[in-house]
């Protein structure tokens, strides 16, 4: 799927499923980019691993777009003190048990609630939404915790990601 594709189909209507089932302000021109670059560096610049591995028969323990492990970011989510609560309100509304296990196999094939528990992911962090590439990177690295963090990629992502997102927003104001 294009980053478009992606930021039209998933992100967009992820995000605002969150907003309008938590009350929570967490829609963004920056938190849409950022969560487009990490899709980007964790499924691939074609957007096609749900699993870790994919396409294998095998796949790892991280689950959907932003590839999240069960004791991981989606442990991390369900327990921070800033985003319990409305991982609770948003695991509710997708009809989601709030339990490590339960969202973890949910989030592969479930595109809002993993998109919502990626953006409240970063919602646990102390600093604010990047807008640098290298401030970006960073925050990925704290938040992601990747075991294999491919910095050489991220660059691309970063210019993918911010180009399609604010790309789309002048293309919106010109309507």
């Amino acid at each position: 799927m294009s980053p478009e594709e992606f930021l039209a189909g998933i992100i967009d209507p992820g995000l605002a499923m969150l907003a309008r089932y938590t009350g929570a302000p967490l829609i963004s021109d920056a938190s849409k980019a950022f969560l487009l670059a990490i899709a980007l560096q964790e499924s691939g610049p074609a957007l096609k691993a749900r699993y870790q591995g994919f396409p294998s028969t095998y796949p790892g323990p991280a689950k959907g777009w932003w590839q999240f492990e069960e004791r991981g970011g989606v442990h991390g989510v369900l327990h921070h003190r800033a985003s319990a609560e409305l991982a609770g309100q948003v695991c509710r509304y997708c009809e989601v048990h709030p339990h490590q296990k339960a969202v973890w196999r949910a989030i592969e094939g479930h595109d809002l609630l993993a998109c919502a528990f990626a953006r409240l992911l970063v919602l646990t962090d102390p600093y604010p939404l990047p807008v640098r590439e290298a401030d970006a990177w960073a925050q990925y690295l704290r938040l992601w915790r990747p075991g294999k963090p491919h910095p050489a990629r991220w660059p691309g992502h970063w210019a993918t990601a911010t180009g399609t997102v604010y790309l789309e927003r002048s293309e919106h104001a010109a309507r």
